[in-house]
């Protein structure tokens, strides 16, 4: 009885543990507490994400890469790897085509021979 008790209880305890392994955290909702447990995220980030979110919740990664200094594209993926979410989605890597800068307003490519 007490061997097949210990084996449930350890069965319970390691599905507990893998859940909180892999929670999710929403940057929109949660709190520094939150935020802090996510490995990647420390205390500065973490009043840094919570000032930006005060003034406007994010609509989307690049909205949060844009407003929050110290998160760029691959602290973005750690994060999002670690449970960190933004409007519920995952953070996915631009494709070549998305992450090609426009060129700026009045570009125009120099033609040589020209003054």
């Amino acid at each position: 009885m007490s061997g097949k008790f210990l084996r449930h209880t350890a069965a319970l305890l390691l599905g507990l543990w893998l859940s909180a392994a892999h929670a999710t955290i929403e940057a929109n909702q949660a709190s520094a507490d939150d935020l802090e447990s996510i490995k990647g995220i420390g205390p500065s980030t973490a009043q840094r994400i919570l000032q930006q979110r005060r003034a406007k919740p994010f609509g989307d990664w690049g909205d949060l890469i844009l407003r929050v200094p110290g998160v760029g594209e691959k602290r973005a993926l750690r994060l999002s790897d670690q449970g960190l979410r933004v409007q519920g989605q995952t953070y996915q890597r631009p494709t070549r085509e998305q992450s090609r800068s426009p060129r700026p307003i009045g570009y125009a490519p120099r033609v040589h021979g020209t003054p």
